[in-house]
């Protein structure tokens, strides 16, 4: 098991639990793959969601250019994974920006045990799950952690 990517999302979570599910994996680095890094979830917002990481012993990385556009995000609230993961590809992973991210997110993730972040708790539903296979393709083994 030499080239691990975790993946979890924050729904539902505290962030006591959560920092304790990352610690409890490894995980040295959040990679935080949501467009918009604001939270109406106390504590999962950017600056805070750093803060709390670096007190617990992990770093922190917001991967913007890997975020869902708008109409993603909206097919995943209702509940259109399909939708979401065409959108997804077509308008972030099929573009010279997005696929570049993607080299960036493998290389962090090589460097050691990185943590792909969303809000979305299942990761079926979310655009982890589409970037976590697209790193699989690359050798990694893949591990979804739940708060």
């Amino acid at each position: 098991m030499d080239k691990v990517l975790f993946t979890i999302g924050y729904e539902g979570a505290d962030t006591e639990r959560f920092a304790a599910a990352l610690r409890d994996a490894g995980v040295a680095t959040l990679a935080d793959v949501r467009a918009v890094a604001a939270s109406r979830k106390r504590g999962f917002s950017k600056s805070a969601l750093a803060a709390g990481l670096t007190e617990a012993g992990i770093g922190y990385r917001h991967l913007r250019s890997l975020g869902t556009p708008k109409a993603g995000r909206e097919a995943a609230r209702a509940h259109d994974a399909a939708l979401m993961r065409r959108i997804y590809c077509e308008e972030v992973l099929e573009t010279g920006t997005g696929q570049a991210a993607l080299d960036e997110l493998a290389a962090l993730a090589e460097a050691g045990p990185t943590c792909l972040l969303c809000f979305e708790r299942d990761p079926e539903r979310c655009h982890r799950r589409v970037l976590s296979e697209r790193l699989a393709g690359r050798g990694f083994e893949v591990v979804d952690l739940f708060a």
